[in-house]
């Protein structure tokens, strides 16, 4: 499987994974934010019950002691049926008290509003707590025990009354309950619980996965608590359950996706060339320019080489073009300059007549700044601008206006301008001479055509005549066998010429070596005198190497 492919399943499977993973994290994320939330709720609600029902309970309690205040000063005969009647009429005034009469302070009850005076129980009860004011507190009396509600015996003087405290449970799930605890003096519970727990402070608890809350009165010597299941408590939350989950899933969910987008984005062509264009992981090819006639190497083109995080070479026409797209097309060309300065700086700087071809975009030639900022990187480099050629395409000069005004100010500097890849534009004798460039490119197209018959073969006359008119020089690209160099060199013109007959795009260290061997073999020549004959000891090679 091609590197590419290996990657782009790694990709998809790598973001599958994490979008999964980021769904299920939402979704707890909901469970946790929901039981938060449920919890919250649950004691919300307990609090205001708790502190509801002991609110009744002072109520009541007030009650209790506003009618023992009454019976105490009953104007009738201890326990008489008058003293009896009287009674009643003060329990009937009030919603909490169901049966009050006369109790000696031993324990034992005298008279009753609801038993009278006969069928009493012959027990002595004992209070369960004294308050500080000598009343005293009986719990569930047995004549008026019930099951359903906790009963109440308060008894100041010899006087006493029953009720049962009002404490609800409206608004809690069914499983919910409401407990009533005396407190002692000494803070203590003197009252049995129904669930076996009470507590005699103010507070919220979670006691064995119940919830509970508990409320003292300030007053008197009571604490209410109640009590929700935790189970109970995330029934009553089970919409909210769904809606956080299903919430926190799609927020997961997103963020998942948009996490997947961005490491995948990463991956592809454009990002990669960016990560290696910062990383200077860009390097530099250089294909030799020859002149035609005599073969010497006059010169060289400047071409980037990318290889991609997969191992795969990329092309430069197409990393051109990402580059292009996103409008990063300059750093590339910063790039390149900076590279054949440091690749090739010694040579252009012992070597007036070397030209390095250097490809300048659309984006450069539309960049106010391009201009300036090459030629300050070419001063600090101590290399002349005749020796950096500049190559721009047909293609790149359609914004004619700011095409001209760069072309003007690099032939100012003193850079020659070529047109690259020559014919296959916008060519024509007054587009070329509005313009103003110094020579043309002569596509490889052309070049190829040439011994094959097509047309395209016969438009190179009219391409030499256009340039004789405006007085450009010829480069021509893609050489490639010795026919068609034949071909060029028959033309009786000065014509310089690239292509892999003279040599294929190599590292700088190689073209530096065929530079030399190019200079030595030219040496030799000149000592020769061209007709073979070696002149070494004759005057005129003497001023030569002088």
């Amino acid at each position: 499987m091609p590197k590419r492919y290996r990657v782009l399943r790694k990709c998809v499977t790598v973001a599958l994974s994490v979008t999964v993973a980021a769904l299920v994290v939402g979704v707890a994320a909901g469970y946790l934010l929901a039981r938060a939330v449920v919890l919250r709720v649950a004691e919300e609600r307990l609090i205001h019950q708790t502190s509801r029902s002991l609110a009744e309970v002072d109520a009541d309690t007030a009650a209790a002691r506003a009618a023992l205040a009454a019976m105490n000063t009953s104007p009738y005969p201890y326990c008489s049926d008058a003293e009896l009647t009287y009674f009643r009429h003060i329990l009937f005034r009030s919603t909490y008290l169901r049966e009050g009469g006369r109790m000696e302070t031993g324990g034992r009850i005298d008279c009753s509003t609801m038993l009278g005076r006969e069928a009493l129980p012959k027990e002595q009860f004992k209070a369960i707590d004294i308050d500080r004011d000598g009343s005293r507190v009986y719990w569930n009396l047995a004549p008026f025990r019930t099951s359903k509600q906790a009963t109440s015996v308060l008894q100041a003087g010899t006087a006493y009354v029953d009720g049962a405290m009002q404490i609800h449970s409206e608004g809690l799930p069914p499983g919910a309950s409401m407990t009533l605890t005396l407190r002692g003096a000494r803070g203590q519970p003197v009252s049995p619980s129904a669930n076996g727990m009470s507590f005699t402070t103010d507070g919220y608890r979670r006691v064995d996965g119940r919830l509970s809350d508990t409320r003292c009165s300030a007053v008197y010597p009571y604490c209410v608590t109640g009590w929700i299941a935790g189970a109970d408590a995330f029934d009553m939350g089970r919409s909210m359950f769904a809606a956080c989950m299903t919430l926190m899933g799609l927020v997961g969910l997103v963020a998942g996706l948009w996490w997947a987008f961005v490491y995948c984005r990463k991956w592809t062509r454009g990002q990669q060339l960016r990560r290696a264009i910062r990383r200077d992981e860009l390097w530099l090819a250089y294909q030799p320019v020859v002149d035609i006639a005599s073969r010497r190497i006059v010169g060289a083109e400047a071409l980037a080489r990318w290889t991609d995080e997969e191992g795969v070479a990329v092309p430069p026409d197409e990393f051109i073009r990402l580059a292009e797209e996103g409008g990063f097309v300059g750093e590339i060309t910063k790039l390149v300059l900076r590279h054949v300065l440091h690749d090739l700086g010694d040579l252009l700087r012992a070597t007036p007549g070397f030209q390095m071809h250097v490809n300048v975009t659309a984006w450069d030639l539309a960049a106010a700044e391009f201009v300036p900022r090459m030629e300050a990187v070419l001063e600090r480099a101590g290399v002349r601008a005749e020796s950096v050629a500049i190559e721009i395409t047909e293609s790149s000069t359609a914004n004619n206006a700011g095409a001209m005004e760069a072309i003007r100010q690099m032939r100012q500097a003193g850079h020659r301008v070529y047109i690259d890849d020559f014919g296959t534009g916008y060519s024509s004798l007054g587009y070329l001479q509005e313009l103003s460039v110094d020579a043309i490119k002569i596509d490889k197209v052309f070049t190829r055509a040439i011994g094959t018959g097509p047309m395209t073969v016969n438009l190179l006359p009219q391409i030499f005549a256009m340039a004789d008119a405006l007085r450009l020089e010829i480069v021509v690209e893609g050489i490639e066998n010795a026919v068609q160099a034949r071909y060029f060199a028959a033309q009786g013109k000065r014509l310089r010429g690239q292509g892999w007959l003279y040599g294929r795009p190599m590292a700088a260290g190689e073209l530096l070596k065929q530079v030399a061997a190019d200079r030595d073999r030219g040496n030799r020549e000149m000592l020769r005198g061209g007709d073979g004959k070696d002149r070494r000891s004759s005057p005129a090679s003497a001023s030569i190497m002088a």
